[in-house]
């Protein structure tokens, strides 16, 4: 058995990590992490998996990037637990337990989230994280509102590009402007967009 499929297998059995089993599982954990392979090729250095819950889709990346490190950034303490186990089976894996809002600006090259926080939301917590040259890879669903995202990349020195279907891919252009982040819990309770 792969560690992926160790890992899923923990991912499933373990009590308040997710509620989708079976195939549904392995598409949503899995494939579906695994899909952003090509857009995060796209951008070399450190990744960040921010909101990183059960370790998706941090954990299946830091498999595929074996060379490259990959936080797993994660504010509930029991869900970090669960990643630190799986961070001594991947020496490029580390686990850090914090707010999005807590941790340095302008660090790594990719922010990802998959199921973080509405996108715009997302976006704000993400790109004060990535150093200019960067992306944030945002996994979304068909109801997400471009135009809204585009706004608040804008204002966090951030661009939309070309991205592939279920993907909104926020490329940074300069450093996070002064004021950002927000203090924790601020662009969930007034969001930019």
């Amino acid at each position: 058995m792969t560690v992926l499929e160790r890992w899923l297998e923990a991912l499933v059995e373990t009590p308040g990590l997710t509620s989708v089993t079976g195939k549904q599982a392995r598409r949503v954990h899995l494939d579906e992490s695994l899909a952003a392979v090509g857009v995060v090729r796209e951008f070399e250095g450190p990744i960040i998996d921010v909101g990183s819950g059960g370790g998706a889709p941090g954990v299946p990346l830091a498999v595929e990037f074996p060379y490259r490190v990959v936080t797993l950034l994660e504010a509930n303490r029991r869900k970090c637990a669960f990643l630190e186990r799986w961070a001594r089976e991947l020496p490029n894996v580390r686990v850090v337990c914090g707010r999005a809002e807590e941790q340095p600006v302008d660090a790594w090259r990719v922010a990802v989230a998959k199921a973080l926080a509405p996108p715009p939301v997302a976006a704000e917590w993400c790109l004060p994280l990535v150093r200019p040259g960067g992306a944030a890879v945002l996994w979304v669903g068909p109801s997400a509102v471009a135009e809204r995202v585009a706004r608040v990349a804008e204002r966090l020195a951030a661009e939309p590009v070309d991205a592939p279907p279920g993907f909104l891919v926020l490329r940074k252009v300069g450093p996070t402007p002064s004021g950002f982040p927000r203090r924790a819990g601020v662009a969930k309770k007034r969001p930019l967009a």
